[in-house]
């Protein structure tokens, strides 16, 4: 019912998940990625515990495929579970139940992780997949939807179209960007529009709060608002 991708950017060490599907709120349920340690995208029939068990078990020091398997194995629901994985390392894995409706599946290239099923047709995971390698010249929130909009050009999920969802980490504990279209005529079109909007402020003004090394961060107002004046004009990458 969904496809979604894992992207890692060497360059700048960002991680990100885009994900969209004809069903509600797939932010909500699909893409789970806790910094420094690893991401998970549970789908198909989502099994709920996926994210959090996953996330559990690479913080523990698990590999992709040591997670895919454990989670698959101990699920007796596994023939109707997708679920694909990012290690710390940087390593993909996945599987895609026997029981998951066509068409399913997954493919890995050297810095993505697709997965997806009851879509048009497996061009749908090689657009985006293309699409994504194109772009490495983008910012990666932008390059991620500009990956899943080649995936629905090229069919996307057969039965239509309803939410989208972004989710970014760079080096903090918090996430970068995480942006939701829960019900949208057009999700990844409304997705695009909301990234934007997160460059005209919000995106600077994170830089400038609390983080690892500065753990209160910028609270006098005038100098925050010059900060984030300044991060402005510098541009947004």
């Amino acid at each position: 019912m969904t496809w979604s991708i894992i992207a890692r950017d060497p360059a700048s060490g960002r991680i990100g998940i885009a994900v969209a599907t004809c069903n509600f709120a797939v932010g909500a349920r699909v893409p789970h990625l806790r910094t420094g340690i690893g991401a998970v995208c549970t789908q198909a029939l989502t099994n709920p515990f996926f994210g959090p068990r996953g996330l559990a078990l690479l913080t523990a020091g698990g590999s992709a495929d040591d997670v895919v398997r454990m989670l698959m194995m101990a699920d007796e629901g596994r023939d109707h579970r997708q679920v694909h994985i990012m290690d710390r390392e940087g390593r993909f894995a996945a599987a895609t139940g026997a029981a998951c409706i066509d068409w399913c599946g997954h493919l890995q290239r050297a810095t993505i992780s697709i997965a997806g099923n009851m879509l048009a047709g497996p061009q749908v995971i090689e657009a985006t997949a293309d699409a994504y390698e194109a772009g490495a010249d983008l910012p990666l929130p932008e390059r991620l939807i500009r990956a899943m909009q080649a995936g629905e050009a090229a069919g996307g999920d057969k039965r239509g179209r309803q939410s989208a969802a972004l989710l970014v980490h760079d080096e903090e504990d918090s996430p970068m960007l995480d942006i939701r279209v829960d019900d949208h005529a057009d999700p990844l079109a409304e997705l695009a529009r909301l990234e934007l909007v997160s460059r005209e402020r919000a995106i600077h003004a994170r830089r400038f709060g609390p983080t690892r090394d500065n753990l209160t961060g910028i609270i006098d107002r005038a100098e925050l608002d010059a900060a984030i004046k300044r991060s402005i004009d510098e541009g947004y990458r």
